[in-house]
């Protein structure tokens, strides 16, 4: 078997880090440091080099301007965006994209996705339901009139929907009992949009949706069509906890490499060393469930299990491993950690708020539990 990344996947990451080499961390704005959001928008320069970088078209066909790429090479983009805290909606609307080009109509596509690539539409993804533990989908419903769908719900927590174009929802049909995706113009009549703020004090939206009528084009009713859109969200997100993860325990090193006690780097401490040497574990951990999951959603490769079942493995190290990575990094920083001329509390803050987007290791367990009790392993 070959693990490597092939010579595209491989390029993808350079190009990122290119982009990424111009982000300063520590100036990203700090919700210690800001009352209320931290910002109005994301870093729209950022999103233009992305742009320019083909970064956003990474996994559209070629006939949508795009590399035609997979899942594989997102999530090594988006890891090297977390390190750098990088502001920008790339995972949301990538998979959004992605979503459309894989079971959107070719009046859809061809309207909207050169446009995604090159940045000039910027598209969300509501994901978290009324109250993030429930599946997003029985937040809204919708129902077929007059050559239209018709949406009623409310979507929480919805990432940079203040800024976003679109927001694709996910909803549950009132006549089949399927799931659909209907494409949300964020001022579309009957959508309001009230302001929340997530823990790292970004702008996040409350959408709320009153017999909001969208055309028949504009809504994808395919099979599978919102599975496989949550599971790339989700793989997403590992990738983007991974990437935190490394650059947090790279900051750790880094100090207690040089903060010396009793004349030695309090890195030679057994005590100390042994805590960094759990953290090491926890993120080979988190990229090899990572990638699993990120080959089965990309290949479509059979298993024992669906796919949904490396994505929930995955999720379960990642949402537990970023607490104990960033838990351990305060704690060996001291005083140090918490100071807010230092980048530490912005990650953490990140550290914080993915893990509560991937939501408690335990549900994810009880997910995998029920695969496994569908599908018993021979």
């Amino acid at each position: 078997m070959d693990f490597t990344f092939t010579e595209e996947q491989q390029a993808a990451v350079e190009a990122a880090k290119a982009v990424f080499a111009g982000v300063a961390p520590d100036g990203v704005p700090s919700p210690a440091l800001t009352a209320g959001a931290v910002a109005d928008d994301f870093d729209r320069a950022l999103w233009a080099r992305l742009a320019d970088a083909d970064l956003l078209s990474l996994l559209l066909d070629a006939r949508h301007g795009g590399a035609g790429l997979d899942a594989v090479a997102l999530c090594l983009v988006l890891r090297e965006a977390a390190k750098v805290l990088a502001r920008v909606p790339l995972l949301e609307s990538t998979a959004a994209a992605v979503a459309v080009q894989t079971h959107g109509g070719e009046e859809l596509r061809a309207d909207l996705l050169e446009r995604a690539g090159r940045g000039e539409v910027v598209l969300t993804v509501a994901a978290n339901g009324r109250t993030g533990h429930d599946g997003a989908e029985l937040a809204v419903t919708a129902r077929q009139e007059d050559g239209a769908w018709v949406l009623d719900g409310l979507q929480t927590a919805v990432p940079w929907a203040q800024n976003a174009d679109f927001v694709l929802v996910p909803a549950l049909s009132a006549a089949t009992g399927r799931s659909v995706l209907a494409l949300v113009p964020r001022d579309h009549r009957g959508a309001t949009l009230a302001e929340q703020i997530s823990t790292t004090g970004e702008r996040l939206g409350e959408l709320r949706l009153d017999s909001v009528r969208i055309p028949a084009r504009d809504v994808i009713d395919a099979d599978g069509a919102w599975e496989e859109l949550r599971n790339l969200l989700a793989t997403g997100t590992c990738a983007l906890v991974l990437g935190l993860g490394e650059r947090i325990l790279g900051m750790t090193s880094e100090y207690t490499g040089k903060r010396e006690q009793f004349g030695f780097p309090v890195a030679t401490f057994q005590a100390v060393a042994v805590q960094a040497a759990d953290r090491y574990i926890d993120l080979r951990a988190m990229e090899a469930t990572l990638w699993q999951a990120a080959w089965r959603i990309s290949t479509g490769a059979g298993g024992a299990l669906p796919a949904s079942g490396d994505v929930a493995v995955a999720k379960v190290w990642a949402c537990e491993g970023v607490r104990r990575v960033a838990q351990t990094a305060q704690h060996l920083h001291g005083g140090f950690g918490a100071d807010t001329d230092y980048s530490l509390h912005r990650y953490h803050a990140w550290a914080k708020h993915l893990e509560l987007s991937l939501g408690p290791a335990a549900a994810h367990e009880e997910a995998l539990g029920d695969l496994l009790a569908a599908h018993p392993l021979g």
